[in-house]
């Protein structure tokens, strides 16, 4: 049998305060509409700050953000994103393009200072580099959104989106490529939908 735990009993094992605890887990949700309150810059800055902690393999942080504000930038956002979240990102106070550096290895002597060197073993396969980009930059796109939360804000990710046109535009004349794009404000009217069932651990969790 697996070891389980339930709700009530979660406040047993924290070291963190219940309230915390419902912020950043239990009751977060993904919003799909948000209200007209701004968010600010020092709130975006705090928010790569807390980003940016995330583990990652070799300390490599391939991931790269692009904050969309300008009403142009975001009305070209729009139009490549699925018809269903286009309403989500024109209206949202702010709009995050997440990307991943396919030549994160350039940055190995800031990253990687006891051994810079270390930056040879990636020069000469580009494949590797870019999923080795990719996979770290996906574990710091849930840093990126427990942080959204943190600041007391909600995020909307989504990957209904053209991909290849956003790298055409957003990433011009660089190594990024777009993999999420994350709305980001305080929840609106009918923000919600349904909270759908999440696994049981008896499913997800075994011990060997």
């Amino acid at each position: 049998m697996n070891p389980t735990t339930t709700e009530a009993t979660i406040d047993d094992t924290l070291a963190i305060d219940s309230e915390s605890t419902q912020r950043l887990f239990l009751e977060a949700r993904t919003a799909n509409r948000f209200s007209s309150e701004p968010v600010s810059a020092d709130t975006l800055a705090a928010i790569y700050e807390l980003t940016k902690m995330s583990p990652t393999m070799m300390n490599n942080q391939p991931l790269r953000i692009t904050w969309v504000q300008s009403p142009e930038a975001r009305q070209r956002l729009a139009s490549l994103l699925a018809e269903d979240n286009q309403g989500k990102t024109r209206t949202a106070p702010a709009v995050a393009v997440l990307s991943y550096d396919s030549d994160w290895h350039e940055h190995f002597p800031t990253f990687f200072p006891p051994a810079p060197e270390r930056k040879a073993m990636f020069d000469g396969d580009s494949t590797m580099r870019a999923e080795i980009g990719r996979n770290n930059a996906w574990l710091q796109a849930g840093f990126f959104i427990m942080a959204v939360r943190a600041v007391g804000l909600y995020a909307g990710p989504m990957g209904g989106f053209d991909a290849a046109g956003v790298d055409a535009d957003f990433n011009a004349g660089t190594t990024h490529r777009a993999f999420l794009v994350v709305n980001i404000g305080k929840p609106g009217e009918n923000a919600w939908f349904p909270r759908l069932p999440r696994l049981s651990a008896d499913i997800a969790v075994r011990t060997v």
